[in-house]
């Protein structure tokens, strides 16, 4: 006798005869002697007693069929059987829709949910195909059932679904010098260990690309001019030797000789061993100029993922002090300045500039002649952006200006925000760590729910209640993943797990990841804070004072109980201010189905991301940096701060150093500046014009109108979603 029954989805429930009846009656009732309720009920009563205790949805719908084909009413099995066909048909009719729009490569949310993804592209559409056919795999086979109907109610978005299955991980802060020292073995084939700084620069260009085919999300290098600084020296002391060579005499007392810096000079003037010193200075500069040229050029030419993807690489630098790594920072920027191709800006890597008191952040300061570098660049080239290591909650207690190896103490951060520092199964470090998987919580659906209650107090707490469950839900997924996640075997990621990782030194090619993984993150993300307080309390947080302290206590509230699930799951979890892009508008199209459209609330294409000021609020930068930097701290898991700044920012710099002014003051983490920049494809011209559709020089419309879509620059907008298309319309600039 039946007892139990195994859906689809892989959920066991109790049988109900009522459904068989019910399916039966149905076909029945479309023939023209109609329905036999007699006849109903033997067949119901006859299956009842011979199924097996637990069987399928789909045995049991087997078992109508030969009942049916066996009785007297053989026109009802047919009638049967044409309605379980189009139930099938209606299932798959979604997947199918979808292939033909990516097929006939149509520019729609779905093609378009990545704007740094050429869906367009034979490789494109694989990656698609793929995506789409693995997430009803996850949701149906891998996801807790709770958490599937919290995802379908629109209260949460599990990130990166589709790579669910394969056990991959989120990013990495690559330490490259184990690689440039030691060389590595990808899988397929060796490196050996950099002895110039050409062959440095590309190893570290193989060394995000390799990775990135091991894992969904971005790579990072953390200390990209300590990195390379050794090799700057090394290929100076070539140059030393070439010149020995040429001229038939020993200079080994140049080889090492200590030098203030590696500033390019004219040779006019200068004879014997002062001549043959800069000689060697200039012909090394050169070198380095080149290698950051080839190692810019190479990391927005080479593709991963099947051919279809840039590497979404980023590089962290600026504290390295000694003549090598000023050299590295100081030919790094020029390149970037230079820009790709034809004077293109370079899309990646995104490059983040490590500010720091006594470093490089006041007059006076060592690196403080590349900081304002740093600062013109980003005014014409969008990066650097800036990252701040005097925040109280980026200090590292071992931290010494004098330590040759300090960077192993300086937080790093990912372009698009992602941070990982804190460590509760390891050493306190950025280096050789990231994020294993991260959720994001919808907190505008949350607030809906609770804004029609009279009383504001019981509404808020309402909303408290109902945010504590969804906290619960995502823990748990997260956890359930990363316990899916452990079970990979070290030779599944050959680069990740033999060279990059914490602790990944201790793993044979048969063991499992679990023994080191448990030292990256697991985020707890969240997106509208601003429209579910207006949900909450009429105004947003950059409006209302009252506003403003409740979303303080809302991120608090979340970042206390990550805290709780930290203890009670043993893992980093951390809070996340969610980067979102195609998620910034699917959230809000399924709550304006459900709800309709609420004024301030689901009235856009869109919901702010994560803490934000809505784009669409006119404020001073200050206001802004007031209200949201507290965020910072308590969004551990990565953040960042926004300006919008008007006019050619190439003609104000210091608008720059203003916004990094604001990092220092409010205790700001992370941080960038948007501003426009248009660039003719055909000649070349560049401006500022935010309405630049035709080039006023030779009148083409081949114009690349560089934006900032998330934490990375997208030049093409017909790749952007139309959420965030919505989103980049609204945009003000802040005072």
């Amino acid at each position: 006798m039946i007892q139990t029954v195994v859906k689809r989805d892989g959920r066991v429930v109790g049988f109900n005869e009522e459904k068989i009846r019910t399916a039966i009656r149905k076909a029945m009732l479309q023939t023209e002697r109609g329905e036999d309720p007699e006849l109903v009920q033997q067949i119901t009563d006859r299956i009842s007693v011979r199924g097996r205790e637990r069987m399928t949805v789909e045995e049991i719908q087997d078992m109508v069929e030969e009942e049916l084909m066996r009785g007297p009413r053989r026109e009802v099995a047919r009638k049967y059987i044409a309605y379980r066909d189009q139930r099938s048909i209606a299932r798959k009719a979604k997947t199918r829709d979808i292939f033909l729009e990516i097929i006939e490569t149509k520019s729609n949310d779905v093609t378009r949910e990545n704007a740094n993804m050429n869906a367009d592209t034979p490789a494109g559409m694989m990656m698609k195909f793929a995506s789409e056919s693995t997430k009803p795999f996850v949701d149906d086979y891998l996801l807790p059932q709770e958490v599937k109907e919290a995802a379908r109610q629109n209260y949460l978005h599990v990130h990166d679904k589709d790579y669910y299955p394969t056990k991959s991980l989120t990013c990495v802060q690559h330490p490259l010098d184990k690689i440039l020292d030691g060389g590595f073995n990808a899988g397929h084939g060796e490196s050996r260990p950099a002895r110039r700084v050409e062959t440095a620069s590309m190893i570290a260009c193989i060394s995000l690309e390799t990775a990135q085919n091991e894992m969904h999300g971005g790579q990072a290098i953390p200390a990209f001019d300590f990195y390379l600084a050794p090799f700057v020296r090394k290929s100076f002391i070539e140059e030393v030797k070439i010149i020995e060579t040429l001229l038939g005499i020993d200079l080994r007392h140049l080889r090492d000789i200590p030098l203030d810096d590696f500033l390019a000079r004219p040779l006019d003037g200068l004879d014997g061993e002062s001549r043959y010193l800069q000689q060697a200075i200039n012909r090394t500069v050169n070198r380095v100029h080149q290698a950051m040229e080839a190692f810019i050029h190479n990391m927005n030419t080479i593709h991963s993922r099947g051919g279809n993807q840039v590497v979404f690489s980023s590089i962290n630098y600026g504290t390295d002090t000694s003549a090598e790594g000023r050299c590295i920072i100081r030919e790094l920027l020029k390149s970037t300045d230079e820009g790709v191709g034809g004077g293109g800006t370079a899309i990646f890597p995104i490059q983040i500039w490590k500010k720091k008191r006594g470093v490089s952040y006041l007059p006076g300061d060592r690196n403080h002649d590349l900081y304002r570098l740093a600062c013109k660049v980003s005014a014409h080239r969008f990066f650097p952006n800036f990252l701040n290591l005097d925040a109280t909650y980026n200090h590292h207690e071992e931290w010494q200006e004098s330590d040759p190896r300090r960077y192993l103490h300086e937080v790093a951060t990912m372009g698009c925000r992602t941070r990982v520092f804190e460590n509760r199964f390891g050493k306190k470090t950025s280096i050789g760590r990231g994020n294993l998987s991260f959720t994001t919580l919808n907190l505008v659906r949350v607030a809906i729910e609770c804004m029609n209650i009279p009383d504001r107090q019981e509404r808020i707490e309402a909303f408290y209640k109902k945010l504590d469950e969804i906290l619960e839900l995502a823990a748990l997924q997260l956890h359930r993943r990363f316990e899916f996640q452990k079970t990979a075997l070290a030779k599944q990621f050959p680069l990740l797990m033999s060279a990059l990782w914490e602790g990944c030194e201790r793993l044979r090619p048969d063991d499992t990841i679990e023994s080191v993984i448990n030292q990256g993150t697991l985020g707890i993300g969240f997106i509208g804070l601003a429209e579910a307080l207006v949900a909450l309390t009429g105004k947003h947080h950059g409006e209302d004072d009252f506003a403003r302290q409740l979303g303080l206590d809302i991120v608090a509230r979340m970042r206390d109980r990550v805290n709780d699930f930290c203890e009670r799951y043993a893992h980093n979890y951390s809070v996340l201010a969610t980067p979102a892009e195609g998620l910034a508008g699917k959230f809000t199209r399924r709550d304006k189905k459900n709800f309709g459209e609420i004024p301030g609330v689901t009235d856009r294409a869109y919901y702010t991301n994560s803490n934000h000021v809505p784009v669409y609020y006119k404020c001073s930068a200050h206001h802004k940096a007031r209200v949201e930097a507290p965020y910072h701290e308590m969004t551990r898991g990565g953040h960042i701060f926004y300006v919008e700044i008007d006019g050619d920012a190439t003609r104000n710099p210091e608008a720059i150093m203003t916004v990094v002014d604001l990092m220092d003051k409010y205790n700001m983490g992370y941080a960038s500046v948007n501003h426009n920049r248009n660039r003719c494809l055909d000649c070349a011209y560049e401006n500022a014009d935010s309405q630049m559709y035709e080039c006023p020089r030779c009148g083409s419309q081949r114009v690349d109108r560089l934006q900032r879509i998330t934490g990375y620059l997208v030049g093409a907008t017909d790749r952007w979603n139309s959420a965030k298309l919505a989103e980049l319309n609204d945009r003000l600039v802040h005072e």
